[in-house]
């Protein structure tokens, strides 16, 4: 929050760059991150060898020894801030000014406005990405496991997978998961006060910006630079250890040796260049779903008085509120009963012939278990997760640009004689181009990187994604860890170059993506 009102409100030398750097954290899944901070912060790492340097302390502390809980508070924090960030932002720059001037003049002091006026009419931003925030850590599979801390819901959905024919305990967890993260989104759009500003409250004039100078600025620069600080440094971890000979990053500040050999790894090692190929496809296939019904789903939302528009809005949004992991166990679950697997139930054999009975023994379906079960061929639910999951990204960018076109052109096209898919074709599509592909690049990026359905659908070495290649190679002793880093490395500047151009195409709508 003093990051967004920073932003929102004054100009400082470096505002541009530092606005920029603020995205960091997101530019690296939170798994990724993991393999820095071990390095960093772990018993042998950075911070116990400069403390012991130093005479601070006389023995290594363990950050870790509570199960890691304590690094996937650390890493989960440092990943998530600038959705906040983002969120309140946007807020922000809905505010009207003349409101805090008002209560400045009759007397309110900085606190009383912040507290009566500010923070009241930002609580819809501040929600939505605590909201998201919460919903992706509570949710979070990859971080636990680099962790090796297993007392938390998702991994024990993920160690269950083992049990789904034996014990109800995963569908159990699965279904508290998913109605937690349901329950927090419907809050966000049903509980009054938290839904919206209302229409007084937004801006009827360009915000005031106040320029800082002096120590103000040089203070709210290094505001800006401490907490970007912090947040780089599971990249800061990551990039080192990609650069690191083997065993050669052990109680010592930085990596005793260096070496560029993981990078030709990440980029020859068969297990690595096959999860490229299948992520490169999986992600491009799911962009193209993505477009099209994205485009499809905004149009609806924007340009028609349909009854339902909130409903689809709400439906095209709640990916972002769904755990991918509760996607994916309920697309292998889906594979364990009748009709895809004999034989039929007793109560509906009741209603059947025997001879039908028999003939539907092994479950009408039972070819398309091929295509459900996790284990066989996970290709084609793993395109369907992808898109599903990143569906919001192309929806909200592409309902931001046609907010922002007028509709004249469309129906003078229309009136003209020109049909819906010609005036979505000719007139629509290239008047939001910058919005669609900024909606693309999210979507594709993130689906690259997509972390519980990998992890869960893909179970052969073939059809591993990338993160799932990651997580196999960190877990492998010997030079595993240093490849991983360097595929996480290779998969960062993939994120910062997305996040960037579609930042630049968005603005301070990209906000709005994350918002659920």
């Amino acid at each position: 929050m003093p990051l967004a009102l920073v932003a929102a409100r004054h100009e400082f030398p470096g505002k541009a760059f530092f606005s920029a750097l603020v995205l960091i954290p997101l530019i690296l899944p939170p798994f990724v991150g993991a393999i820095g901070v071990r390095h960093l912060l772990g018993r042998a790492g950075s911070l116990n060898t400069i403390l012991l340097d130093l005479g601070f302390v006389d023995t290594p502390f363990d950050l870790f020894g509570s199960g890691g809980i304590v690094g996937v508070i650390i890493v989960e924090a440092l990943h998530l801030y600038p959705i906040i960030y983002l969120n309140l932002l946007a807020a922000l720059s809905n505010l009207d000014p003349a409101l805090d001037e008002a209560a400045r003049d009759a007397g309110a002091g900085a606190w009383t406005r912040f507290r009566r006026i500010t923070l009241p009419l930002v609580r819809p931003g501040l929600f939505a990405g605590g909201t998201i925030t919460f919903i992706w850590s509570f949710t979070e599979l990859g971080t636990p496991l680099m962790f090796e801390f297993r007392q938390v819901t998702p991994v024990q959905i993920f160690d269950g997978l083992k049990q789904m024919e034996t014990s109800a305990e995963p569908f159990a967890l699965t279904v508290v998961m998913l109605f937690t993260a349901i329950l927090l989104y419907l809050t966000g759009r049903v509980l009054p006060g938290v839904r919206g500003v209302s229409a007084s409250a937004k801006a009827s004039r360009g915000d005031v910006v106040h320029r800082l100078r002096g120590w103000w600025g040089m203070g709210a620069a290094a505001l800006f630079a401490l907490v970007i600080g912090l947040a780089a440094l599971p990249h800061i971890g990551v990039v080192l250890a990609s650069l690191s000979v083997e065993g050669q990053w052990y109680q010592s500040v930085l990596p005793r040796a260096f070496t560029f050999g993981n990078y030709e790894e990440a980029l020859g090692h068969p297990l690595a260049i096959g999860s490229i190929r299948n992520s490169l496809m999986l992600a491009g296939i799911a962009v193209v779903l993505d477009l099209v019904f994205g485009v499809l789903a905004a149009r609806i939302i924007v340009r028609t008085t349909l009854r339902g528009r909130s409903l689809l809005d709400a439906l095209c949004m709640l990916p972002l509120a769904v755990p991918g992991l509760v996607m994916a166990f309920g697309y292998v679950a889906m594979s364990l009963e009748w009709p895809f697997r004999g034989p039929v139930p007793g109560w509906l054999a009741t209603f059947m012939p025997e001879s039908l009975v028999v003939s539907l023994g092994d479950g009408p379906l039972s070819w398309a278990a091929d295509i459900l079960g996790a284990n066989p061929n996970p290709i084609p639910l793993l395109i369907v997760a992808y898109a599903v999951r990143r569906l919001p990204y192309v929806v909200r960018s592409t309902v931001a640009g046609l907010e922002q076109t007028p509709v004249d052109l469309e129906e003078a096209a229309q009136g003209l004689g020109a049909g819906r898919l010609l005036v979505l074709r000719r007139i629509v599509v290239p008047l939001v181009a910058a919005n669609l592909v900024a909606g693309a690049l999210l979507a594709f990026s993130f689906a690259m990187l997509e972390v519980s359905d990998s992890l869960i659908l893909a179970q052969r070495e073939s059809d591993y994604p990338i993160t799932k290649a990651i997580y196999v190679l960190f877990e492998r002793l010997g030079d595993g860890p240093g490849i991983a880093a360097a595929m996480g490395t290779w998969a960062m500047l993939l994120l910062a170059c997305t996040l960037a151009g579609a930042s630049l195409l968005l603005g301070k709508k990209l906000g709005a993506v994350f918002r659920a």
